[in-house]
């Protein structure tokens, strides 16, 4: 199990916490790249269907006003699954500035874990297949490594396929 730095994100300190065996994979984040989830698989040389995306996503006609999805990186969220695994009408990713605000982290480097609010969240069911996965460990150039149903505990995640390829 890895113990946490000083400056541990919120999501390392909730994975420490939790004592879920996990393991971090750090990279220099280039300040030009905005398409986080490629570097992050280029860069750690991951399998782009094992790195999961965050994403913050604002639903109408729901229980809640904002979910969290995450899909692998090779994919698309496929939103009209997700308002459906929601119980929604419609949905639509979030603005940058309400992800930042809603889950405490910034663009890129959003993590399900330990978010300032917390949100039904929504993992693709893709995710099942795998003894680990990658998400974001809340901060640009760090992943963590983690299994699937650890992820799901601890976020309180369904599974649904909300995923296109």
């Amino acid at each position: 199990m890895s113990k946490p730095l000083p400056g541990a994100t919120a999501a390392v300190r909730l994975l420490t916490a939790a004592q879920v065996d996990f393991e971090l994979c750090r990279y220099d984040h280039d300040p030009a790249q905005t398409h986080f989830g490629a570097e992050a698989v280029a860069r750690l040389g991951l399998d782009p269907e094992r790195v999961f995306k965050t994403l913050l996503v604002q639903t109408e006609g729901g229980p809640q006003p904002f979910a969290v999805a995450l899909v692998p990186v090779a994919s698309q969220l496929d939103l009209k699954a997700l308002a459906a695994a929601v119980a929604a009408k419609r949905a639509a990713l979030a603005e940058s500035a309400a992800a930042e605000r809603i889950t405490g982290y910034v663009v890129g480097g959003i993590s399900p874990l330990g978010q300032k609010t917390r949100q039904s969240t929504v993992i693709d069911t893709s995710a099942a297949g795998f003894d680990s996965i990658h998400v974001s460990a809340g901060r640009r150039g760090l992943q963590v490594r983690l299994q699937p149903l650890d992820l799901i505990r601890l976020t309180d995640a369904t599974l649904a396929p909300i995923a296109r390829r």
